[in-house]
C-alpha cells in the first residue's frame, strides 16, 4: 500500500478541503449547516483530489514531465512502483467511487425534488472529474498548455464553496462569490508554486505551464498577485456583511501568506521550493479555519 498512499498524495488533501468547510461555514453563519452534506462532499473532493493526483502521476509520466531532470520528489510510474496498467485501473476505480459519492451528495441535498438541480450539479460532478482526468493524462492534457490554473479557480474555488453553500442553504448570494474566489487564488497559488520548481523540466517535457510562459520572475510577481487578491476577496466580504470585528479573524493568517510570498521570491533552488508546496497549502487550511469561525461567531 505504501506506493498508493505516496501517489494519492495525502499533503494536497488539506487543500481539498479548504472549499468545502468554507461552504460548510458560510451555511453555518447563515443558519443552514448541513453535516451530513458536507460530509459527504468533503468525500467527494477528496475522491476528486485522488483522482487528480493519480491521473497527474500517469499522464507526467506518458508525457515526459517526469524525468530524471523533474526535481520534485519521486512519483509512482516514474520509479516502478506502480505499472501504467495497475495506474490506470486506480484510476477508473478511483473515479467511480468520486461519482457514487457525488450521487450519495446530490440525492441527500437534494431528493428527488430537485431533479432538474440534481442534473445540474450532476453535470458539474462529471466536468469535475473530467479536469481531475485530463490535467496532464489524456490525448490533449490542458495542463501542458497553461490552463490548468483556471480549472484549479474554478473547482478549488466557486464550484467548491458555492456549490457546498448552496447545497446547504439553496440560495446563492453574489458576495459568497468573494470567499470563493479568495479560496480559487489560494489554490491557485499552491498550483503556481509547485510549477515555479518544476520550470525547468517542464520546459524540457513541453508542458506550457503559466510558470513556463511568463518566466521565473514574473511567475513569482503573479504569485503575490494571486495571494493579494484573495486576501482583498475575503477582506471586501467582510466590509460589505460587516457585524462583528470578529470577521476579521482571517487577518490573523495574513503573516503566512507574506512569508510564503517572500520565500518563492527568494528561493531560487527548486528543491528549496518544494516546502513551500506544504506551508501554501496549510496556509490556506489555516486562513479557512480562521475565516470561517469568524463569520459563525
Amino acid at each position: 500500500m505504501s506506493p498508493w498512499i505516496s501517489a494519492f498524495r495525502p499533503r494536497t488533501l488539506p487543500l481539498a478541503l479548504a472549499s468545502i468547510l468554507t461552504g460548510g461555514f458560510l451555511a453555518a453563519a447563515a443558519g443552514h449547516f448541513n453535516g451530513l452534506v458536507v460530509g459527504l462532499a468533503a468525500l467527494t473532493t477528496i475522491l476528486l483530489q485522488v483522482l487528480s493526483n493519480l491521473a497527474n502521476d500517469y499522464g507526467d509520466s506518458q508525457n515526459g514531465a517526469d524525468s530524471v531532470h523533474r526535481q520534485g520528489p519521486q512519483r509512482a510510474v516514474q520509479s516502478g512502483a506502480i505499472t501504467p496498467a495497475q495506474m490506470k485501473r486506480g484510476i477508473v476505480i478511483c473515479g467511480l467511487l468520486a461519482l457514487a459519492s457525488g450521487f450519495g451528495l446530490l440525492w441527500v441535498a437534494l431528493g428527488a425534488a430537485g431533479f432538474g438541480l440534481f442534473l445540474g450539479f450532476l453535470a458539474l460532478g462529471l466536468a469535475a472529474i473530467w479536469a481531475a482526468v485530463n490535467y496532464t493524462a489524456g490525448s490533449n492534457p490542458y495542463g501542458y498548455a497553461g490552463f490548468g490554473d483556471i480549472s484549479v479557480f474554478l473547482f478549488f474555488g466557486l464550484v467548491g464553496v458555492c456549490g457546498t453553500y448552496f447545497l446547504q442553504v439553496r440560495a446563492l448570494p453574489m458576495q459568497i462569490l468573494l470567499p470563493a474566489a479568495a479560496l480559487g487564488c489560494f489554490a491557485t497559488a499552491v498550483l503556481n508554486v509547485n510549477n515555479i520548481r518544476d520550470i525547468h523540466s517542464d520546459v524540457l517535457a513541453g508542458k506550457i505551464t503559466i510558470p513556463v510562459r511568463l518566466g521565473p520572475a514574473r511567475a513569482r510577481r503573479y504569485h503575490w498577485l494571486l495571494l493579494l487578491l484573495g486576501l482583498g476577496c475575503a477582506t471586501v466580504f467582510v466590509a460589505l456583511t460587516y457585524h462583528s470585528p470578529w470577521q476579521w479573524l482571517f487577518a490573523l493568517s495574513t503573516p503566512l501568506f507574506v512569508f510564503n510570498a517572500m520565500q518563492v521570491w527568494q528561493r531560487q533552488d527548486s528543491m528549496q521550493i518544494d516546502p513551500l508546496l506544504k506551508q501554501m497549502a496549510l496556509s490556506t487550511l489555516v486562513f479557512t479555519v480562521l475565516f470561517g469561525v469568524g463569520q459563525v461567531v
